[in-house]
């Protein structure tokens, strides 16, 4: 069974999350984030929640200061490129976004659009159904 990390500040959304990408299939592991639990990412560390998924789905909105999820979204970019990545409340046009090449995110603007980005990141990296 695919696994999904599901981090997001708050419990609510991370729970609806959750519900969808189950309801599709998917197992979902939740985090927090580094505004709730100390972020190994951040310190240069491997995460081993980030360890067990295959697919990752962070809030982009997980840390207050923009500039600090930018860095955040770039080592987790760095430590796991190999794992398809899905920005949920993500602002497309933010200029520090890739959405093409190795660090490729995609974002994720509704709540219905979750489950289906899901399965075209993990298409990409050749996991999908």
């Amino acid at each position: 069974m695919v696994r999904a990390v599901v981090v997001n500040q708050d419990l609510s959304q991370a729970n609806l999350y959750a519900e969808k990408l189950r309801a599709a299939g998917y197992e979902v592991e939740l985090c927090a984030g580094p505004g709730h639990e100390q972020c190994p990412v951040l310190a240069g560390l491997p995460c081993p929640i980030a360890d067990r998924a295959d697919v990752l789905v962070y809030d982009a909105n997980v840390l207050e200061d923009p500039a600090r999820v930018e860095e955040l979204i770039g080592d987790v970019r760095e430590t796991y490129a190999d794992l398809p990545l899905v920005l949920t409340s993500a602002d497309p046009a933010a200029d520090w976004m890739e959405l093409e090449g190795a660090h490729r995110v995609i974002p994720v603007v509704a709540h219905d659009q979750l489950v289906a980005a899901v399965a075209e990141a993990l298409e990409e990296q050749g996991m999908g159904a």
